[in-house]
C-alpha cells in the first residue's frame, strides 16, 4: 500500500515537473528571438481627405492567421469634422459595412438644432481591410489628427500556447494515473489535481482567443464633431492670420446677435427691473428731508499770558 501511494506521489510530481518544464521552455528555446519589432507605435497628423496606414503590410490578413507569423495589434485613433453630419455618419457606416467590420460601441451628443452634435464610435476591423477602411473614413470627412500603434505580443502569445501544451499533457497523465487508481483516497487526489489543471487550461484559453481576436480584428476609435466651417489644414502663417481675423468678426457678430436675442428673452425682467427703478426714485423724492440743527457756538480758548521771570514756584530751602 506504502508502495503505490508513493508511485502516485512521484506521478504527480513528474506531471507536475513536466508543466513547469514546458513553461520554461517557451523562455529558453528561442521563442523571443522574434521580439526584433515588439511594441513599436506611430503617430501622426493627416490633413482633410484621404488617410492611408503606413504600418500594416498589405498581407495582414495571411499573417494573423499563419502560426509562425508575427502577432501584431494594429489600434488607430481619429479626430474629424463635418458640415454635413448626417451625411458623413452615412458614409461612416457605409465604410463599416463594406469593409466587414462591425461597431462596438457608439453614443451620440448635442441636436440637430443646435448644430453642436459629437458622435464617438469604436469599431472592430479586420486586419485584411484595415488600411481600405482608414482610406474610406478619411473620404467621409475633414480629418483633423489620426493616431496609430503596433503592438507585437508573439512572445506572450507563443508563452501562452507552450503552457496550453504542458497543462494538456499534464492533464493526459493525471487521466491515466485515474485510471490505475486502487484506492478511492488516490482517486480522489488524482481528481483534485486534474480539477486545477482543467480551471488552468480554461483560462490560458481563453487569453489565447482574446489575443486571436485582437490580432485579428483591429480597433479604431472615431470622434465625430459637427461644425459651421471646417477647421483649416495645411495653412501658411499669413492665411491663419487671415482666418483669425475673420473668426474674430464672426464672433464679435455672434455675441451681439447672442445679446440681443437673450435681452429680447428677457424683456419681461428688464420691464419689470425698469419699473422697480422708477418707483424707487419716485418714493426717495417724496421723503421730508431732515433738517440740519446749528453747530452749537465754540468758546474761545483761554488766553495764554506771557510768563514772567520769577512768577514760577521758589525753591525750599
Amino acid at each position: 500500500m506504502k508502495k503505490r501511494i508513493v508511485r502516485i506521489t512521484a506521478a504527480l510530481c513528474a506531471a507536475a515537473l513536466l508543466a513547469g518544464c514546458g513553461s520554461i521552455s517557451s523562455k529558453d528555446g528561442g521563442y523571443y528571438t522574434t521580439e526584433a519589432a515588439a511594441q513599436e507605435s506611430y503617430n501622426y497628423d493627416s490633413g482633410a481627405g484621404s488617410v492611408d496606414s503606413g504600418l500594416v503590410p498589405e498581407n495582414a490578413a495571411e499573417a494573423a492567421t499563419d502560426e509562425t507569423a508575427q502577432k501584431i495589434i494594429y489600434n488607430a485613433s481619429l479626430s474629424m469634422e463635418s458640415t454635413d453630419f448626417d451625411t458623413t455618419r452615412e458614409a461612416l457606416m457605409t465604410a463599416v459595412e463594406a469593409n466587414g467590420a462591425w461597431l462596438e460601441s457608439t453614443s451620440l451628443y448635442g441636436t440637430e438644432k443646435d448644430h453642436d452634435r459629437t458622435a464617438d464610435y469604436t469599431v472592430r476591423v479586420p486586419v485584411g481591410s484595415y488600411r481600405a477602411f482608414l482610406a474610406a473614413v478619411g473620404d467621409a470627412g475633414s480629418v483633423l489628427n489620426i493616431s496609430e500603434s503596433a503592438e507585437n505580443i508573439t512572445s506572450s502569445y507563443i508563452d501562452v500556447q507552450a503552457r496550453l501544451s504542458a497543462l494538456e499533457a499534464q492533464r493526459d497523465r493525471l487521466n491515466a494515473l485515474a485510471d490505475q487508481a486502487e484506492t478511492t483516497a488516490d482517486l480522489l487526489e488524482i481528481e483534485s489535481q486534474l480539477s486545477d489543471v482543467q480551471y488552468q487550461l480554461e483560462n490560458y484559453t481563453r487569453q489565447l482567443r482574446s489575443m486571436d481576436q485582437q490580432v485579428s480584428y483591429s480597433t479604431v476609435d472615431i470622434y465625430l464633431r459637427e461644425v459651421a466651417t471646417l477647421t483649416p489644414t495645411g495653412v501658411t502663417f499669413g492665411e491663419r492670420i487671415a482666418d483669425a481675423f475673420g473668426g474674430g468678426w464672426d464672433a464679435f457678430v455672434g455675441f451681439l446677435q447672442g445679446l440681443v436675442i437673450a435681452l429680447v428673452y428677457l424683456w419681461p425682467v428688464l420691464l419689470i427691473a425698469v419699473a422697480v427703478v422708477f418707483i424707487l426714485r419716485k418714493v426717495w423724492k417724496k421723503r421730508p428731508k431732515k433738517e440740519k440743527l446749528p453747530k452749537p457756538a465754540q468758546t474761545p480758548p483761554p488766553a495764554e499770558y506771557p510768563v514772567k521771570p520769577g512768577d514760577g514756584p521758589k525753591p525750599k530751602y
